[in-house]
């Protein structure tokens, strides 16, 4: 036995020395070219974001590349050639899994670098970019699927196995599609969403009574962030099932409106006046919108609505409050007798006395009196 092993690890003293040194150096060229190449080259350009996107990883491959084909190249007979073989065509696949999944990523980051922000476009950009994400995730779930397979298949208990399974592939695929339903509905869900634009990446919406932002979209929920800093997980497949406000849909300027209660005693002129001053002073107010109307009235009070406009939906929340505190502000200082009043009338129910006698103020008229 040992005689057998010494006599392999003599025959796989040259090999194997040819095939480190083929790795090495072929590992060594390449970081060498990669050095070259980034030195000439412009950071920021396209081609340069897949070549840092996917250095380790092609690196590796080239490794395995030049390994695998000097295994092939090794006599026959060798001691653990063919485990050699299968170790070295598993990483190969792996690495090339790898290497593909880094490739989809910065596809999408090419794509969203390609279509940046611009005053005027900001519409057709975060729509590029949703659609791109969603996309790049559900090609990064089949790479990583394909791969695993592939590695699988390089077992020959694995192939075999396969044969039969194929045969009853229809009873697992029905079984798995129902153990999968969940992270299949959110699948669909997504690519339902990224081809239909119900929502974009910075979308403001209302969910669950939420005020919130759209800050990531993933291959199976979304992720926002509420007002306050707090985030909310939510599945794709609830917003295909559920409705949900969207403030920033087609634009993201939006109208909001104040409403002050009053006494029926409050001139609106005083307050229209007002109303104008304030929101010239006012850096949020986009100059569009700028209305007075009474909207309600019961048996107490008036209310005026103010309605005004702004950029955007934080802007918009500010001039709102902005737009309260000044009002009623104005109203304590120049018109306090009008703010809202509770009205009531007292009447005399107590029994009158007329010559030590009780009189009846309730007895119906035409009665005759005792």
């Amino acid at each position: 036995m040992l005689k057998t092993l010494e006599a392999g690890l003599q025959a796989w003293m040259l090999p194997g020395i040819l095939t480190l040194l083929a790795v090495i150096a072929s590992y060594f060229l390449y970081r060498l070219t990669l050095a070259v190449i980034r030195h000439f080259s412009k950071r920021r350009t396209v081609p340069r974001l897949f070549l840092d996107a996917v250095d380790k990883a092609l690196g590796l491959v080239i490794s395995l590349l030049v390994l695998r084909a000097m295994l092939d190249g090794a006599p026959e007979g060798l001691l653990l050639l063919s485990p050699l073989k299968q170790m070295a065509t598993l990483l190969l696949i792996l690495s090339l899994t790898w290497a593909a999944v880094r490739l989809t990523s910065v596809i999408g980051d090419v794509i969203v670098f390609l279509n940046p922000v611009l005053e005027g476009q900001w519409k057709r950009a975060r729509k590029v970019e949703t659609q791109t994400r969603f996309l790049v995730r559900c090609l990064n779930v089949l790479v990583v699927i394909v791969g695993f397979g592939a590695a699988l298949m390089t077992f020959e208990p694995v192939q075999k196995v396969g044969a039969s399974l194929l045969a009853s592939a229809g009873v697992g695929g029905i079984v798995l599609g129902f153990a999968a339903r969940p992270v299949l509905s959110n699948l669909l869900s997504g690519i339902q969403i990224a081809l239909t634009q119900p929502f974009r990446i910075d979308d403001v919406l209302i969910v669950e009574g939420e005020w919130c932002w759209v800050e990531e979209v993933t291959a199976t929920y979304v992720v926002l962030r509420v007002w306050d800093q707090r985030r909310l997980i939510v599945p794709l497949q609830w917003f295909i099932e559920n409705p949900f406000q969207n403030w920033s849909r087609n634009t993201a300027d939006l109208q909001g409106a104040v409403f002050i209660w009053v006494d029926y005693t409050m001139p609106i002129e005083p307050l229209r006046q007002e109303f104008s001053r304030l929101l010239d002073t006012m850096k949020q107010w986009d100059g569009k919108v700028a209305t007075v109307q009474v909207t309600d009235a019961n048996e107490q009070a008036i209310q005026v609505r103010f309605l005004m406009s702004a950029p955007n939906s934080n802007q918009n929340w500010d001039l709102r409050c902005a737009i309260r505190e000044g009002l009623v502000t104005f109203i304590q200082q120049h018109y306090p007798s009008q703010l809202p009043r509770l009205r009531a009338r007292l009447e005399n129910t107590a029994p009158e006395f007329e010559g030590g006698a009780i009189l009846n103020r309730s007895e119906p008229s035409g009665g005759s009196k005792p």
